[in-house]
């Protein structure tokens, strides 16, 4: 990224963080999703994971103990934790996404987390440059 700058626009910024991360092995995925907080795990309020994750910190608590299981659950298929782009998505709906990813296949769920953290980068590079 920072060889490719300067970036004139937003948009080119982000499509050139896409392009990056689209040609990275899965090893550089994966340390990407090691960076990040598990969906329902209590994070501070005010960082970027516990306001994209404010839909799991205001679920009851019999939902947030049923993600952290699932959550347990996909760890232990996959070897890595559940990625999901929280943004405006409720604790169930993030289970019911959990659930529906946890029937995948490994290679097929690798390339779908990866786009949501792709979906994540995204949103967050906007915020950092303040347009989102």
């Amino acid at each position: 990224m920072a060889a490719a700058r300067p970036f004139p626009t937003v948009e080119q910024l982000a499509d050139t963080a896409d392009a990056i991360w689209r040609q990275l092995e899965p090893s550089g995925w994966l340390e990407a999703f090691a960076a990040h907080p598990r969906i329902g795990a209590s994070v501070a309020g005010e960082s970027w994971a516990g306001q994209e994750q404010r839909g799991a910190a205001t679920a009851s608590s019999a939902l947030r103990e049923r993600l952290a299981e699932r959550n347990r659950d996909y760890e232990a298929r996959f070897g890595y934790i559940f990625i999901v782009c929280a943004t405006g998505k409720t604790a169930g709906d993030m289970l019911q996404i959990l659930e529906r990813r946890l029937t995948h296949d490994p290679a097929e769920e690798l390339r779908i987390a990866a786009e949501e953290q792709r979906q994540i980068t995204r949103l967050r590079l906007g915020r950092l440059v303040g347009e989102r």
